[in-house]
Parts: structure tokens; sequence; C-alpha cells
């Protein structure tokens, strides 16, 4: 988690809460449990619920093999087979290269297991970007309670 507050990875009550790890061959994996609150269609995850659930995928790769601060500039979601309510989504996410401030990434999502069949795929565009980005556009406070809940273990531009 980067943020308590995140809807994709933090404690928001409604939110994904995603869970990353950092793996072998510099790739990251995600696990997003789909619950009722998800669904789009009767028993399926709503559509954009899961960009949003690869958008922070492919952001927790950036973020933890880069450490860099940087934000979505481009999406792209590929749905290739319905997400059952009930369902865990597993992520595996790549970073594919960096030109400049522009970071590349991509992930594919299967369904109830690692091995099991893939039903998305991603593709994003990163623009890395300076803290001022967060304290010109953000909400004056959040980014104290990002310092206070991380006080002593993290440091926004290692």
């Amino acid at each position: 988690m980067h943020y308590v507050e995140c809807f994709g990875c933090g404690e928001v009550e409604s939110g994904l809460h995603i869970q990353s790890t950092v793996g072998e061959q510099q790739r990251v994996f995600s696990q997003f449990k789909v619950t009722e609150a998800h669904q789009g269609a009767p028993g399926l995850a709503h559509g954009g619920l899961l960009a949003c659930a690869f958008d922070e995928a492919l952001g927790a790769a950036v973020g933890n093999l880069l450490h860099r601060p940087a934000v979505t500039g481009k999406l792209e979601t590929d749905f290739l087979r319905p997400v059952p309510v009930g369902s865990t989504l597993f992520i595996a996410t790549i970073v594919d290269g960096v030109a400049g401030r522009k970071i590349y990434a991509s992930a594919e999502g299967r369904l109830d297991g690692e091995d099991g069949p893939l039903a998305l795929r991603a593709r994003g565009l990163f623009v890395q970007v300076g803290v001022e980005h967060f304290t010109k556009h953000g909400h004056p406070d959040a980014l104290e309670k990002l310092r206070r809940s991380h006080e002593g273990d993290w440091d926004i531009n290692p």
C-alpha cells in the first residue's frame, strides 16, 4: 500500500484493496477479489472498475520497480472474458521501457490463479512527475497525511 486513502490499494471501505508484491524477473504481482460491490452487469465485475484495478496494478509496478513518482497518462484495457463476482483476479505486471519522463508498462489478468484463464490485458503510459504535481493539484492535507503515514520508513523520491 502506498497510501492508506488510495481507492485501489488503501483501506478505503468501498475500495479495491489490491495487494501487490514484487516478484522475480522484475515483475509485480497483484491480487484483486471481486465482490458484489464491484458489479456492473448482474454477477459480473464492472468494466470501468476492472480498468481501475489495472491502473492500480500498473502504477504499483512503476512505483515499486522504478521508485519514481508518476501518474497515468494513458490506459488501454482489453477485456477478453467476463470476470464473475467472487473470483480473484491475478495480475502480473512488467515495466516495458522508459523514454525520458515516459514509462511504459503492461499487465495480464488471470482468473482464480496465476495460471488461470486469461481475462484481461492492459497497457499503460505513465509520466514521471515531481512532488509539486501533488501539492499543486491535490487536496492540501493529502500529502501531509501521506508523509505522516510513512514517517521514517518511506521517501517519495529516493
